[in-house]
């Protein structure tokens, strides 16, 4: 079953990363899509919206997970400076 998880990150107001969505099945396909929507972009990374999606939703995520996520904000970054 698909799941997704979505990560809000203001580096002005907080330290971390936090879960602002998540699910599986219709959800995850409708968080996907409201990335869509808005020209988000999506990295597919099955072992770490495994490991996101066990964080409470709000939550930031724990430092144990700062590398994982790093890596997927640098992707970000790197997309971003291509459009």
């Amino acid at each position: 079953m698909k799941k997704a998880v979505a990560l809000r990150y203001d580096t002005d107001k907080e330290n971390a990363p936090r879960v602002v969505a998540k699910g599986q099945g219709n959800t995850a396909q409708n968080i996907i899509k409201i990335a869509e929507l808005h020209n988000l972009p999506i990295k597919k990374d099955e072992d770490l919206v495994e490991l996101l999606s066990k964080i409470e939703l709000d939550k930031q995520v724990p430092e144990a997970l700062y590398k994982a996520v790093a890596e997927v904000f640098s992707f970000v970054y790197k997309i971003s400076k291509k459009s």
